[in-house]
């Protein structure tokens, strides 16, 4: 479902700062997400411990995994601080947002776009040059979806935006993967396939512990354009289509049995807290939504940290 929306500008909610325009080392810091930032570079670290399985590592690897993480970081930390200056105008307006840097003026959108760039263009040199071009491209795929299909189009015109967003979200593990085999295979086809179906679970949750400040900033997150127990059907369609892909893994040799009891014991947990939020009643759908939420970054930490132990 599509709706166009046009954001409130309704300024008096929160007044921009006017002073320390030129920002603190702490706000570029935060300008960067650095929360987001690092759950990606553990996506980057997994996907490249799966490429390389049971290799030995070398100085050559070890440098080949630096750069890759580097660079990662870089264009991750310069596509979040491009989104602060999108969403400045919606950030303004929510409560969990509202005192970001760009938001408050500490650091001018003029400003942040600059620095932005300069982070996302340095770490796309890093990733050319020190790791493959192809975990370049890959990068520059993930920066260019969610800083403008999502970040500056979808976001504030349908429903799908956090569908068609993941494949941002889904980016950084193939980066990974592609600095050792230089090449996207079936592991790295099944690999972003898990990654792309973990984040509407995820971010449909979040999307329902906030619905309120989406609804009053009229972005079209599901749960605000159909409530509540669709967004619940759909968080259990993606859990249940998530689960079994990433059990592939197994099938195709990437990774051993411990991986594959793990995953399969996350994957049923997962599944049973979903079909338990279709039954819990209107007023624990918040509560229940926090928990999914919570369960969420767990079990992807989880999946990510087997991926690298049970490397095969």
């Amino acid at each position: 479902m599509q709706r166009s929306v046009s954001l409130k500008a309704a300024n008096q909610d929160v007044a921009p700062s006017s002073t320390n325009v030129n920002g603190t080392f702490r706000d570029y810091i935060t300008v960067t997400k650095p929360g987001i930032t690092m759950s990606n570079i553990l996506g980057t670290f997994a996907g490249f411990m799966l490429a390389m399985g049971s290799q030995s590592f070398t100085s050559e690897t070890v440098w080949l995994l630096i750069w890759s993480l580097l660079g990662t970081a870089l264009v991750i930390s310069g596509g979040t601080t491009l989104n602060n200056v999108i969403d400045r105008d919606i950030d303004r307006h929510m409560e969990r947002t509202r005192l970001r840097p760009v938001t408050n003026n500490r650091i001018t959108p003029r400003t942040a776009t600059v620095y932005g760039l300069i982070l996302a263009v340095t770490g796309e040199v890093v990733l050319t040059f020190g790791v493959h071009p192809l975990s370049a491209l890959l990068a520059f795929v993930g920066l260019l979806v969610y800083v403008i299909i999502y970040s500056a189009w979808l976001k504030r015109t349908t429903t799908l935006n956090t569908v068609i967003g993941g494949i941002s979200g889904a980016m950084p593990p193939l980066v990974g993967y592609a600095a050792v085999t230089e090449s996207v295979d079936m592991i790295a086809l099944i690999l972003f396939s898990f990654l792309f179906l973990w984040q509407p679970p995820h971010f449909l949750a979040l999307a329902m512990r906030r619905v309120d400040e989406y609804r009053g900033v009229n972005v079209p997150m599901l749960p605000v354009v159909v409530g509540f127990k669709p967004t619940k059907r759909q968080i259990l369609a993606y859990t249940l289509c998530m689960v079994p892909v990433s059990l592939f893994l197994y099938w195709y040799n990437a990774v051993g049995q411990l991986y594959l009891w793990v995953a399969l014991s996350m994957g049923l947990i997962y599944i049973v807290l979903a079909v338990r939020g279709l039954f819990v009643d209107e007023e624990q759908d918040v509560a229940w939504a926090t928990q999914m939420f919570k369960y969420s970054i767990l079990y992807l930490t989880v999946m990510f940290v087997m991926m690298m132990v049970d490397a095969v």
